[in-house]
């Protein structure tokens, strides 16, 4: 039978019959649904604790990495830091010379030279200070013999005593004395410390270098660490810059101030005692008094080592007297006053501060930690997620 294609082309309907099979065929599948299978309660907070975990367990890491970069890089840190303070405490000598039309560069050389011409000097004062006082230290020897020959008595006395506590029972075997024969101190000193002394040596080197390049590029590198944050974060950035260099400068005046007052009235309470050299321990323990809550214990090794053989006890209560009253009247009156504006910080931030760079750097720790963790609460006010640690280190 022929095809007509002419009904199809008018439009008219074709009536069949279709299979049902083909009609099953035809129609479609129900789509499948890619959504995932709900997550109980359990299973979303189990996640969530170990999304949590991750996290802690990231910062620290992050913070045993960083504290591990700072100690094996603490005498770059160290030396860094170093200038900068230095270059903060000629910076005034150098912009006075600028404003009589002394280039900068000719500003920064002048300041340098007499930087190293005074440290020099006061090297050779106190270290020929220090011979000194070691050689006369025998003229005092019947004194501290006897003054250590009573300590050394009570000493025995406690050690005969708990040795009587604790003896263990006699076997009647005699002990054989063993003797142990240790190198010179000189020489084992010496040894020990020639890669570290000659790394220090080093490092003191590059120390006037970093301060002329400081003091002549001030500017350019003022600029250019702002430069480096994106332009909405600049004035932020320029303000805490700021901050910061404002609360140097406060901090290396405000310590200079007091540390040359305390030398001065513990200079004169030495001479009035009779202490040998008390010129030479008033200034180190006016100046050690600075460190703030440790410098108390710290200033008065030089005058009671000093005064040793030489001062009776009620001279010792005076010396005590003095070096714990400019100590406090320092910390609670005069600091406050001058650095207290720009450095607000509780008396625990400062605590954990000087316990943990003096771990990491020693003694050189005790003297920029005030002005570490200081700079760590300036960048902490103006970083809004870690506006809480910034409130936590102010008062």
């Amino acid at each position: 039978m022929a095809f007509d294609p002419i009904p199809l082309m008018m439009g008219s309907a074709v009536p069949a019959e279709l299979d049902p099979v083909e009609t099953s065929l035809a129609a479609p599948a129900p789509p499948e649904s890619d959504a995932p299978p709900p997550v109980s309660s359990e299973e979303a907070e189990v996640l969530q604790a170990s999304i949590k975990a991750g996290s802690v367990a990231q910062i620290v890491v992050a913070a045993i990495a960083f504290i591990g970069l700072i100690y094996l890089l603490k005498l770059v840190l160290i030396t860094t830091l170093a200038s900068i303070l230095l270059a903060f405490v000629f910076e005034p000598l150098v912009g006075a010379l600028a404003r009589i039309r002394v280039p900068r560069a000719a500003g920064a050389l002048i300041a340098v030279v007499l930087m190293v011409g005074m440290t020099g000097g006061l090297t050779y004062f106190f270290y020929s200070r220090a011979v000194d006082f070691a050689t006369q230290l025998p003229k005092y020897s019947g004194r501290i013999r006897s003054t250590l020959s009573n300590l050394r008595a009570q000493t025995n006395k406690i050690e005969e005593s708990t040795r009587s506590v604790i003896a263990s029972p006699k076997t009647g075997k005699t002990p054989v004395p063993v003797e142990v024969q240790e190198a010179p101190a000189l020489s084992r000193v010496i040894s020990a410390g020639s890669g570290t002394l000659g790394d220090v040596v080093l490092a003191i080197t590059f120390v006037p270098f970093l301060v002329y390049f400081m003091l002549t590029w001030k500017d350019h590198a003022h600029s250019a660490t702002v430069r480096l944050f994106p332009k909405e974060h600049r004035l932020v950035a320029h303000r805490t810059v700021a901050r910061i260099s404002a609360m140097i400068r406060s901090f290396i005046a405000g310590n200079a101030l007091i540390g040359l007052l305390n030398a001065l009235v513990s200079t004169i309470v030495f001479w009035r005692l009779g202490i040998p050299y008390f010129y030479f321990l008033g200034v180190i323990s006016g100046f050690a008094s600075l460190i703030p809550y440790l410098g108390v214990f710290l200033a008065l090794l030089p005058p009671l080592a000093g005064g040793l053989g030489v001062v009776n006890t009620s001279g010792v209560g005076l010396i005590v007297l003095t070096v714990v009253v400019l100590h406090i009247l320092g910390t609670n009156v005069f600091y406050p006053k001058i650095v207290g504006k720009r450095l607000r910080l509780n008396p625990l931030a400062i605590s954990l501060s000087l316990l943990f760079w003096a771990w990491i750097w020693g003694a050189m720790g005790l003297i920029l930690a005030v002005p570490l963790v200081g700079a760590t609460k300036i960048i902490c006010d103006y970083v809004e997620p870690l506006s809480g640690l910034g409130a936590w280190l102010g008062e």
